[in-house]
């Protein structure tokens, strides 16, 4: 019979001694990244460490330790990475992520663009970061925001980002790739669609519904008590609302939120639609200059990895070696590229904390390509 507690004893002392010897490993990275420093090297040299692993390997007498040792010293050379790009930073390389601190956002005497029509989500929210008094004019689509931000003819842009009920607005993820604006801000707007028609209108009149296709589905549970009635998607939940008061027919209805009521003059024939009584819209606020607010706490960032196994994971274990939170990722396909992705993370922080600086600058070394969407 084994002596499972004898068999114990020599693992405990196996263990103590590949602390040791993992110790040992470490501090030669530290010279490694000593003489990097002092050279330019960079830190991720893949054909060096695709060489070693191949060669440790094959001391290895079965497919099993084969693959084990391969997973072991992959995570060992990313440890070594990790430990490099710290010292890195540590010595000033790089300094900053170029982001430039303020002490508030400059709202005053500024023009904000948002996409839709008065009274939609985007617009309330618009209302509610800015004040009911800015400057303000409105587009039809998201690019277009993104453009008159870029191009200089809007100082601020408002965006719809996510809904808690419905998810992430892929189309505004997309767009914030593909344009050189920033995250500066966000703010939230809790959802309260109504069922909205002309005055004089009653619930027993209604036979064609008007909305966005989201605020059909938040609304799935009250629109299952009416079969009959036909739904019409609209682009907007708000153009649904202007669309009813412009056809002037008791036989329809919008469901938008109350704001668009006051607006365009309907009358409310049932409040609270929502499947969800905490559905909340979260919107962000987009600026051409790469800014961030003093006491900023979240970062977002993109990038893109190699199609390999084991790569997502290596992006993210960036974040667990530094001890940062990430709050949300998602993924988006690379435009004309099969299945590939890149992904977009949220993560606790700011641009100048030195664990988001490590945290990126080993990204920034390992993924084919990394942009900082925003601090706020």
């Amino acid at each position: 019979m084994l002596d499972l507690l004898k068999i114990r004893g020599e693992i405990d002392e196996i263990d103590e001694e590949i602390v040791r010897l993992f110790e040992r490993r470490m501090d030669k990275s530290r010279q490694v990244a000593e003489y990097k420093i002092a050279t330019g090297k960079p830190v991720l040299d893949k054909k060096r460490e695709l060489e070693k692993i191949a060669v440790l390997k094959s001391l290895a007498d079965t497919d099993f330790s084969r693959h084990g040792i391969e997973e072991l010293f992959t995570q060992i050379m990313a440890m070594s990475r990790k430990l490099q790009y710290r010292l890195l930073v540590k010595n000033g390389k790089p300094e900053t992520l170029n982001f430039n601190k303020v002490e508030r956002l400059k709202t005053k005497n500024s023009k904000v663009v948002y996409a839709g029509v008065p009274g939609a989500y985007t617009h309330e929210a618009m209302m509610k970061f800015f004040g009911e008094d800015v400057d303000h004019y409105n587009v039809i689509t998201f690019r277009q925001v993104m453009e008159e931000v870029q191009q200089g003819k809007a100082d601020y842009g408002v965006l719809p980002i996510e809904n808690s009920t419905a998810g992430g607005v892929t189309d505004v993820y997309d767009l914030l790739m593909d344009f050189d604006n920033y995250i500066v801000a966000e703010t939230a707007v809790k959802v309260n669609h109504a069922l909205l028609s002309i005055p004089g209108a009653k619930l027993s009149d209604i036979k064609s519904v008007y909305s966005h296709p989201q605020g059909f589905m938040q609304s799935s549970e009250f629109l299952e008590e009416h079969p009959e009635w036909s739904k019409i998607s609209t682009t907007n939940t708000a153009l649904s609302a202007k669309k009813v008061i412009q056809m002037n027919n008791k036989s329809n209805a919008a469901i938008a939120s109350i704001t668009a009521a006051k607006i365009y003059g309907l009358q409310v024939l049932q409040e609270h639609l929502n499947v969800s009584n905490i559905n909340t819209t979260r919107f962000i606020v987009i600026s051409k200059t790469n800014i961030f607010v003093e006491g900023a706490v979240k970062v977002c960032v993109s990038f893109e990895v190699p199609h390999a196994t084991g790569s997502l994971y290596e992006m993210l274990s960036h974040f667990i070696y530094n001890n940062i939170s990430m709050s949300k990722i998602e993924s988006r396909p690379v435009p004309g590229q099969n299945w590939k992705y890149r992904f977009l993370v949220v993560i606790d922080g700011n641009v100048e904390n030195t664990e988001i600086i490590n945290a990126l600058q080993g990204i920034a070394a390992e993924a084919e390509s990394v942009k900082i969407l925003g601090c706020y």
